[in-house]
């Protein structure tokens, strides 16, 4: 079973997606499941893991909506800045078999230290309580500062850090990024994910994300590296079948155990998919 563990949709017409502009054209337009599966098929990709793309309602209803059997799990949406709404929107969610977690776009708050609002850390703590995940958007350092917080002060909640915390791609120096993926490996509770790395840096190969995912694979180890293949933000640097070439060449050296746990138990734990 090989799991796509960050995977993508939008529908222009049923939901608002801010920051999809003309800067952007190439993937300002409606992608749905069924003009990926043959492209997850032709992979070998078995099960993904749809993940929010707004923050909004609507966006995770529509992947909710979603009826495929390779959909194992739902990322979505709450308002964390409202405990009291969140937890009625997390008790509406786990109607759902497929919902794992939860996720913000972080990235896009003008508030470096958004993770760090009491009403947000009371909410991550609903998540804890109830066994659910949380994505994190590191990108930038003060994100992951946040992460290491929030992993200390709730031991319980599983963290998944997503596209390895953004490195550095094509800087003179991996630091802080390093350091902190490094300090952040060192939380039993936190996960990376290899995914969203063909874009960085204006479109990198393998050769030029090796030394940062060989770091990552040294301070997590495989059972602790999820694979996702952005899909589709995936597609500004090339089809899906790249996406999955780069990552292959990417695994090129791991034992099959290894391999294993990257493409298949690494999802499983972190988001505690459903047996299929």
């Amino acid at each position: 079973m090989t799991v796509d563990a960050h995977l993508h949709l939008w529908d222009l017409d049923r939901v608002a997606y801010p920051w999809l502009t003309d800067a952007l054209a190439p993937i300002n337009r409606t992608f749905a499941f069924d003009e990926v599966r043959p492209q997850l098929e032709q992979a070998g990709i078995d099960r993904v893991v749809l993940v929010q793309a707004a923050n909004s309602v609507e966006d995770s209803a529509a992947m909710f909506a979603v009826s495929s059997p390779l959909v194992a799990g739902v990322v979505a949406w709450v308002d964390l800045l409202d405990p009291a709404a969140a937890a009625r929107q997390l008790d509406g969610w786990a109607e759902h078999p497929t919902f794992v977690g939860v996720r913000h776009l972080i990235h896009d708050e003008p508030d470096a230290d958004w993770l760090g609002r009491p009403e947000v850390r009371a909410s991550l703590a609903l998540l804890a309580a109830r066994g659910l995940s949380f994505d994190v958007i590191g990108v930038l350092p003060r994100h992951l500062e946040h992460a290491l917080s929030i992993a200390d002060e709730l031991p319980s909640l599983r963290l998944v850090v997503d596209h390895l915390g953004t490195p550095p791609v094509g800087a003179d120096s991996a630091e802080p990024w390093a350091g902190l993926l490094a300090e952040l490996s060192r939380r039993p509770n936190v996960s990376v994910k290899l995914s969203g790395l063909t874009t960085l840096g204006g479109g990198a190969d393998a050769a030029q994300l090796r030394p940062y995912v060989s770091h990552a694979f040294d301070a997590f180890g495989p059972a602790r590296v999820l694979y996702g293949g952005d899909w589709p933000v995936s597609t500004l640097a090339g089809p899906y079948a790249e996406t999955w070439a780069t990552a292959d060449a990417l695994l090129a050296g791991l034992s099959a155990d290894e391999r294993a746990d990257v493409l298949t138990h690494a999802a499983e734990r972190a988001y505690r998919l459903p047996a299929r």
